[in-house]
């Protein structure tokens, strides 16, 4: 049943599903037209959206009837596993099958489906994020002044983010942050990232005129990369944490 726990110093609403008490965090959004909910991607938290008029309660309730949902959408989670030989890590849409060796180098190298690292196994999570972290700044920064310079604007700047609610932002001083996850995903994927945020630089909103420089500005498809993330973006958040 929903309770409500105690969470520095207010009162949180929570949903307990099987041993697992999960924070429902409600939010008010001026452009919604109805109640949605989802599971946030590494499973720590259910988010439920309702309009400006909706009430909080009704939320509640309706997070309640949805215990069966939330229940498969968390055993659909990716299961975390020690990463090592044998394991596996996805980079710009490959799963590359891990090698470590104690004796090689530590900085990875990817070749021919492998991706092969050295240094004490112990502390083999930590390098491989920090290289994702190095290899995600080096391409969305060429992605992010590619686009600015398709937009004609300055390249701003640039941040990498680990957020949960979403994979990029924009914000009123033209700052980017793009989360390094989208390393991990195709690269059609991360430039759809980028380049939403980018015509934001242009039209500060999601009007139509955004949604037409959107599509001037990228050169895929912009719902099979958003269709992707919806299907696959909670397994960004495994193994490294």
């Amino acid at each position: 049943m929903l309770e409500w726990l105690r969470r520095d110093p207010r009162a949180e609403p929570a949903i307990e599903i099987g041993d697992r008490r999960l924070p429902v965090v409600v939010r008010r959004l001026a452009q919604a037209r109805r109640m949605t909910m989802r599971l946030a991607p590494d499973g720590s938290e259910v988010r439920i959206s309702i309009p400006r008029w909706g009430r909080a309660a009704d939320a509640l309730a309706f997070a309640e009837s949805r215990r069966e949902w939330i229940a498969r959408q968390l055993a659909a989670l990716p299961r975390a596993e020690p990463l090592g030989t044998g394991g596996v890590l996805r980079f710009r849409g490959e799963a590359l099958a891990l090698r470590h060796d104690p004796a090689a180098p530590r900085r990875p190298v990817v070749e021919a489906g492998t991706i092969r690292i050295g240094g004490p196994e112990t502390a083999l999570a930590a390098r491989l994020r920090r290289w994702l972290h190095g290899e995600a700044r080096e391409l969305l920064a060429a992605d992010l002044a590619e686009y600015c310079a398709r937009a004609g604007r300055p390249v701003s700047a640039l941040a990498l983010s680990n957020a949960q609610r979403r994979w990029g932002s924009c914000a009123p001083d033209g700052t980017i942050r793009i989360n390094w996850r989208l390393i991990m995903a195709p690269d059609f994927v991360r430039r759809s990232v980028v380049a939403h945020e980018v015509a934001h630089l242009v039209h500060f909103d999601h009007s139509p005129a955004f949604h037409a420089a959107l599509a001037r500005l990228f050169e895929g498809d912009i719902a099979e990369a958003n269709h992707w993330l919806k299907r696959e973006g909670r397994g960004l958040y495994h193994p490294l944490g």
